[in-house]
């Protein structure tokens, strides 16, 4: 191999693909179906950083948050069987977020392919639905072909995971083979035609509503997006969970669609007669089930904006269908003309005071009301804090109380997977170390990958996670109310001492069990400059926001 400078194996070629690509960070599980992989990326250790995970699911969870926070592909490398299927949950959560990853998986030797060999799974058949490509590499030498290729369909059009199954034997033969150039993004433009349709159609709206959500942004993107709202005082509210892609300061920003929403938001939205939906997929949450938009046509003039082609009448029939990527279209939409004295000025004012009024803190039950911790942090954070929410009733309080101020600083799922939250706050923290970065867990959402908060502690990453403990499933539980009252079964738990825990990892940790405790807590933990841990007991029966259970949800 050192006699022919020109001869890699399949290992090292892989990782020059990376490196050719802008990787610096690949996160992983290591598997010996993968070694020649791992060979190369110690042979480039200081140019690429190797995060080891817990578990699959954690590596891929950080991957999908890396790609989130910094636009390139997450990369994840996995082994075969067990490992791949633990892998499975990042790659459904980068489907369903549209998020560029891709996915490794170190595969049984060529020759003992379809023998059922140990951990052997067909790749093509398990990812199918959940990624935008899966393929098997059997030949090194066309190593930088696929590699080339994953990075342009994982980030071109509608972003989404890639899937590369790579045999164990195929990494280590030696191939001379020529590099691939570095992948581009590429993305649709919006014609001149449909925008100035578009622009024409609004000038004559009495109450027009943005809907931004989706991914392909950056801050040039928002940034002129915001100059054309500001310029025309139009109405913005953002998709589920893609509350950071509007500053929720704006005077024009009303709110966000979701299961949160504020009643008059969505009455509001159903009495617009304009929608210029731009890169949000108009899905299940944001349109509460389908029902708050009509299907297939719905009752207001419907623009809608997306990267994929295939997105765009897929359930809605739009009256202007544009496919743009979103940084494309905002900066057509940032050269229109200002709209004179448009005549929905009052309706937006009175929708931003409904806004501010839905955001103060309320009250609940017990001595601990979430509403007014998040409200603190909402003052106290920082402008480029990043606040991570897992899954579970605990996000709607971060969701209504909380206020995002620019992209990056919202890291979630929209796909609702359990465990998110933790392993992204790793990730979070390896892309902006001095940025304070705070996760918001559920009792029941911590345990699915709380073990990561180990590699949080093993590289000396510092995130804050405050564990929300009411000993319930309460999502479930709080449907178990509405359909089955009384008959609760399967959501209650018992858990552990979370702060005696997080001591065991290596980390600060305090129990807060009243409100007038968090802010104290809160602050000692950031001065610990440790990765830290804040477990808050709040009432079981205060199960969301509004609802309480045997007051007005359910039976006690």
């Amino acid at each position: 191999m050192d006699d022919n400078k020109n001869q890699r194996i399949g290992g090292h070629v892989l990782v020059d693909q990376l490196l050719l690509n802008g990787v610096d960070t690949v996160f992983c599980v290591p598997g010996e179906s993968y070694l020649a992989l791992l060979d190369g990326l110690y042979k480039n250790k200081d140019k690429i950083k190797l995060i080891t995970a817990r578990h699959e699911g954690g590596a891929s969870n950080m991957a999908d948050a890396y790609a989130k926070l910094t636009g390139k592909p997450g990369i994840c490398a996995v082994s075969r069987g067990p490992g791949a299927t633990n892998a499975a949950n990042g790659i459904h959560t980068a489907f369903q977020d549209s998020t560029p990853l891709i996915l490794l998986i170190g595969q049984v030797s060529r020759d003992e392919k379809d023998r059922e060999a140990q951990q052997e799974i067909e790749y093509k058949d398990m990812f199918a639905p959940m990624a935008k490509w899966v393929a098997e590499i059997n030949d090194a030498n066309r190593i930088p072909e696929y590699i080339s290729k994953a990075f342009y369909i994982s980030q071109s059009g509608r972003p989404g995971p890639v899937v590369l199954s790579i045999p164990e034997d195929m990494l280590t033969d030696l191939v001379d083979c020529p590099d691939a150039n570095p992948a581009s993004i590429i993305q649709a433009s919006p014609s001149i035609e449909k925008v100035n349709n578009l622009y024409k159609n609004l000038k004559n709206a009495k109450k027009p509503i943005i809907i931004i959500g989706g991914s392909t942004w950056d801050q040039t993107a928002i940034d002129n997006i915001t100059k054309f709202v500001d310029a025309n005082n139009i109405p913005v509210i953002t998709s589920y969970r893609a509350q950071d892609h509007f500053d929720n300061r704006n005077d024009n920003y009303i709110g966000h669609a979701s299961y949160a929403i504020e009643q008059k938001t969505r009455n509001r939205i159903e009495s617009s007669d304009f929608i210029l939906a731009i890169g949000a997929r108009l899905g299940e949450v944001t349109t509460l089930g389908y029902k708050m938009l009509k299907v297939p046509v719905t009752n207001q003039f419907l623009v809608h904006i997306h990267p994929g082609i295939n997105e765009i009448g897929s359930v809605y029939s739009p009256n202007i269908g544009i496919n743009s990527g979103m940084k494309e279209f905002a900066l057509e939409l940032s050269k229109l003309p200002k709209i004179n004295n448009p005549i929905w000025q009052d309706w937006v004012n009175e929708a931003r005071t409904e806004y501010l009024d839905f955001i103060k803190p309320t009250p609940i039950s017990g001595p601990v009301n979430f509403s007014e911790i998040i409200s603190y942090l909402n003052d106290e954070l920082e402008d480029d804090a990043v606040m991570i929410v897992g899954s579970g009733n605990n996000s709607q309080w971060v969701h209504r109380y909380y206020q995002y101020r620019g992209l990056g600083s919202q890291l979630v799922t929209t796909s609702g997977s359990m465990g998110y939250a933790v392993p992204a706050a790793v990730a979070a923290k390896i892309v902006y170390p001095r940025r304070t970065v705070v996760s918001v867990n559920g009792d029941g959402c911590f345990m699915m990958l709380g073990q990561e908060m180990a590699t949080a502690i093993q590289y000396r990453l510092n995130p804050i996670f405050i564990v929300v403990n009411n000993s319930m499933l309460a999502t479930i539980r709080m449907h178990q109310e509405r359909s089955y009252p009384g008959r609760v079964v399967g959501t209650d738990l018992i858990n552990p001492d979370f702060t005696a825990l997080a001591k065991a990892y290596g980390a600060y940790s305090e129990t807060v069990s009243k409100t007038e405790d968090f802010a104290g807590a809160f602050n000692r933990a950031v001065k610990s400059g440790k990765c830290s841990l804040l477990e808050v007991f709040v009432e079981p029966k205060a199960i969301t926001p509004t609802l309480e259970i045997g007051k007005n949800i359910g039976l006690i």
